[in-house]
């Protein structure tokens, strides 16, 4: 029988995974060899030139005719009943895990308002020169279908703020097929904003500009942070006028249509589980888990007795580290119901979210969120909550022994989430040595230190930040007059005694130098996230038609860690202007 105290070993194997993106110290924005997590900051030019001959080698193996770009529907299909009705009227579905939905094609001229180069090089295995044929953009926003595609609509239901909502699915996503890539990896590409589909409910199954912007800058941003998330390959904007209350107010105003072309190894959510234990659809829902474990989970032996006991242990241990590497970022997800979180663990769904600027546990990016059940300070415990309801999900196929044992790996998690966040912040201050007495210590230390960052309102990416790049020396003398996040926290009455304790810890390190600390600690703390005014600037302008800035923030984005002057100019890293205090973010889109 399985031994429940493995998912505390596995949680500390799983820990070990995080790589942090390595560094150039300066670049220039233009340079498209200058890419944190590809070049170390140590590297020599021999390195350099050997990732440019690898890239170039990939180059050409890359299509260039989307007629030779296929995709593969037959697996999902083969696997599950699909609905017996064949059309996208809204419906309550039963009895399946999908329905088929065509997308409905745009109207007006369609226009690649950005693309990936990333996405398209290392998983869709495409020439970025294929993106400005007509061709892409039809197939990019659902006008025309894959060659192979299948397209699919997913039923699945959810807890929305507390409450179970029933059945919701995928109301304006089209999930297309699956491709397999030259590496062998597979992915499930779907279509966001395509029309509607049998679970629109009283929707259009569009989406808008700027809830489409949002989320291409920030699913590729998360990426790059080394942060697990769902990738974004292009952003096609149209003509087609789409009503929306913004705000829920009353003041309906036409905005554009917009698709985003996603990415994901899969979709399934907890959702997904939900909605057929709901429905007492126990066969169906055993089917899902086994499709899921086998395809997802290579670990899980498919004739393990305890298999969905082990597949439980290892969402609640992966959701924990991704709940806690938000929260190393500041990132608020906005929307944390059980139909927005993956059973594999990784960042989907990008609605009202947002990064926090001043340090404030409270921060609570979706206007929509009356009560605050989803500030950022709730996320571990809104986490907990939803693993609870994969629980309930789960018990008609588990025995009661496993159901006991499925509760003690729950009791865990808090466990599993504090011990992730302690290494996570303990790296973005630079502390190194994993002495116990050390780590109650370190755990005081990073305490003090967010407890002055709340005080004094500082700014959470660039305290890490600045904190990174100032020598012992500026830290002693206090010399932060270019570094403004730092001088707001140097205002509190007990930084001096934090800064003696840091220094005094940091001192302990025997064969580390400052610039070996200060290198380390820019590889894990940022300079630049999508803040809220950052996005907001570029969807002004996108609305006029002008994609520069959404075009200068992927690129941004792509090299979060690396000082950028194009960055700098623009303000990216600098004190937010005072109009961003005013931005309000909500669930329409």
């Amino acid at each position: 029988m399985w031994n429940i105290s493995c998912v505390l070993l596995c949680a500390l194997v799983a820990a070990t995974r995080f790589k942090p993106a390595h560094v150039l110290e300066f670049c220039q924005v233009a340079d498209p060899h200058c890419h944190s997590g590809e070049v170390e900051a140590s590297g020599s030019q021999s390195t350099a030139h050997a990732f440019r001959s690898r890239w170039n080698t990939s180059a050409a193996d890359l299509l260039r005719d989307l007629d030779h770009f296929r995709l593969s529907s037959k697996k999902l299909q083969g696997a599950f009943p699909i609905d017996e009705v064949d059309s996208n009227f809204i419906r309550t579905v039963n009895d399946c895990i999908f329905s088929k939905s065509t997308p409905t094609p745009m109207k007006g001229p369609l226009r690649l308002a950005a693309v990936s180069k990333d996405v398209l090089d290392w998983i869709l295995d495409l020439d970025v020169a294929v993106t400005q044929t007509d061709d892409f953009s039809q197939y990019a926003s659902g006008g025309v279908l894959f060659p192979g595609s299948v397209p699919l609509a997913h039923r699945y239901g959810g807890h929305q703020f507390g409450y179970w909502a029933g059945q919701l699915g995928d109301g304006r996503a089209h999930s297309l097929g699956q491709f397999t890539n030259r590496r062998g990896e597979t992915w499930e590409l779907q279509l966001k904003g395509s029309g509607k589909t049998p679970y629109s409910r009283s929707g259009d199954g569009r989406a808008v500009i700027r809830s489409s912007v949002r989320e291409f800058l920030c699913s590729e941003a998360m990426h790059f942070l080394g942060i697990p998330t769902s990738r974004a390959a292009s952003l096609i904007v149209s003509e087609e006028p789409v009503l929306r209350d913004q705000f829920y107010n009353g003041n309906v105003n036409t905005e554009r249509g917009a698709v985003v072309l996603r990415l994901a190894k899969s979709w399934f959510r907890i959702g997904s589980l939900e909605i057929l234990s709901r429905n007492g659809e126990i066969d169906l829902l055993r089917k899902l888990l086994d499709f899921v474990i086998e395809e997802h989970f290579p670990s899980i032996g498919s004739d393990d007795p305890d298999k969905y006991l082990f597949f439980y242990g290892t969402v609640v241990n992966e959701t924990a580290h991704l709940i806690a590497r938000w929260m190393s970022v500041g990132f608020a997800h906005g929307v944390c119901n059980t139909d927005n979180f993956s059973l594999l663990s990784i960042t989907i769904d990008y609605g009202p979210f947002g990064f926090m600027e001043s340090y404030n546990p409270n921060f609570i990016p979706n206007t929509s969120d009356d009560e605050g059940r989803y500030r950022i300070g709730a996320q571990a415990s809104v986490g907990l909550f939803n693993l609870e309801k994969l629980l309930q999900a789960l018990h008609p196929l588990l025995s009661p022994q496993q159901q006991q044992g499925a509760q003690t790996i729950l009791k865990g998690y808090n466990d599993v989430y504090q011990m992730r966040i302690q290494q996570l912040f303990r790296a973005k201050l630079g502390l190194v040595s994993e002495e116990e007495e050390e780590g109650e210590e370190d755990a005081y230390l990073i305490g003090f230190l967010l407890k002055m960052m709340e005080d004094s309102r500082s700014d959470f990416t660039m305290t890490f930040r600045q904190l990174s790049e100032a020598s012992a020396k500026q830290l002693l003398n206090g010399d932060f007059t270019q570094m403004w996040a730092l001088d707001d926290l140097s205002s509190h009455k007990l930084f001096t005694d934090w800064l003696s304790m840091y220094l005094l810890r940091l001192s302990r390190h025997q064969n580390d130098s400052d610039l070996d600390r200060q290198h380390r600690m820019k590889n894990v703390n940022p300079r630049y996230v999508l803040r809220n005014w950052m996005a907001e600037s570029a969807i002004r302008k996108a609305e006029m038609n002008d994609f520069s800035e959404v075009t200068l923030l992927h690129h941004v984005l792509s090299s979060p860690f690396v000082t950028q002057e194009t960055a700098e100019e623009a303000g990216y890293a600098a004190t937010p202007p005072l109009w961003a205090k005013r931005l309000k973010v909500s669930c329409s889109s």
